[in-house]
């Protein structure tokens, strides 16, 4: 009798150990997919407190919502419409330039300019190393990694159009999909569940709007910056308008976002215009970081998310670990709402023993 309880129990055991590895394969399998969901509905919380706002001020909820699928469609037209023409212009000049650019290699005009003005580098014996390099290089692997850049470049604005038409209908269907989560709570918990719920969801929803509104401020100031400040010093930047735009997804990214956006702007604007152009944006990128660590992040997010500042910095670098971008980007509010938790469920019943 004890050896058939063993091999039951030993067996029960086994396939829940089964269990357990397929249920974690196919959650490896969907977590790409699952990632498009939590952004979607993150994003979709962050709206909610727009909505309300709205309906507030005498918007029927129907049209509050359009206003704000309208918002977010605008945003994504301002993306498209902001990367495509600096494409097509960088590509024209491409086409213009490299010919000039080839045809100074077999008039000897770029070989004598780089022995002008590196006189110390053997010009010949540098041309025989790249021919050797090329003629030993795979260029199957080179085609390979190409295709492998351009099937991401794809994936990544497959997934933000996905995570667009999700964050649309999660955010017309909000209510709904509440409503139908609260039901599955048994009904002697669901007030307390309901209550929790409710202030979560507006902790992600006050977390969303501040970092919104640093962004907003990080792109406005960078406009102003490189089309009207920079500018009155006879210091041309191009594609300012650009630029802003990629300061303003930047500091979507909590921590990082900033820091990020602008080493890239400062990169480009070097590409672009050289110096001392990219050297003044240095500075001033530099000088606006300092600006938003000590003066608008602690103002805006002290009224957005009531979280001790260390918990902060360790809960964006855990999850930018785990989940990458999405990680960071919901850190916080998680950790806002673990502390929530903590303080309303598990310290009242610890004061009860």
């Amino acid at each position: 009798m004890k050896i058939q309880n063993a091999f039951r129990v030993g067996l029960l055991g086994g396939l829940g150990v089964l269990v357990a590895v397929a249920i974690g394969a196919t959650v490896s399998s969907l977590a790409t997919i699952l990632t498009y969901v939590g952004a979607a509905l993150f994003l979709a919380l962050g709206l909610d407190p727009v909505v309300s706002w709205l309906e507030r001020h005498k918007f029927p909820r129907p049209l509050a919502i359009v206003t704000v699928l309208v918002g977010i469609l605008a945003v994504f037209a301002g993306l498209v419409f902001a990367i495509v023409p600096v494409i097509i212009d960088q590509v024209q000049t491409a086409t213009k330039t490299i010919p000039r650019f080839v045809e100074t290699f077999f008039d000897g005009t770029a070989r004598k300019f780089i022995e002008d003005a590196f006189p110390w580098i053997d010009v010949q014996e540098t041309l025989d190393g790249l021919q050797n390099w090329l003629g030993t290089l795979d260029w199957t692997q080179v085609g390979g990694g190409v295709l492998t850049v351009g099937i991401g470049i794809a994936t990544g604005a497959t997934g933000a159009v996905i995570v667009l038409i999700l964050t649309i209908y999660f955010v017309s269907s909000l209510s709904s999909l509440k409503r139908g989560i609260y039901r599955m709570v048994p009904a002697s918990k669901r007030p307390t569940f309901i209550d929790l719920a409710e202030q979560v969801s507006k902790a992600v929803g006050r977390f969303v709007s501040g970092q919104v509104l640093l962004a907003l401020c990080n792109g406005v100031l960078s406009f102003l910056v490189l089309t009207l400040i920079i500018p009155a010093f006879g210091i041309q930047i191009s594609y300012s308008a650009l630029l802003a735009f990629i300061a303003f997804l930047g500091s979507l990214i909590p921590l990082v976002g900033t820091i990020s956006g602008s080493v890239v702007i400062t990169l480009l604007v070097l590409l672009f215009d050289g110096s001392p152009a990219w050297f003044i944006v240095g500075i001033y990128y530099l000088v606006y970081m300092q600006l938003e660590a000590y003066v608008l992040n602690p103002r805006i997010m002290a009224q957005a998310v009531k979280v001790p500042g260390a918990v902060v910095v360790i809960a964006a670098l855990a999850g930018g670990t785990l989940l990458g971008i999405l990680g960071a980007l919901i850190a916080i509010p998680v950790a806002a709402a673990i502390m929530l938790v903590i303080d309303q469920v598990f310290v009242p019943r610890q004061e009860e023993l």
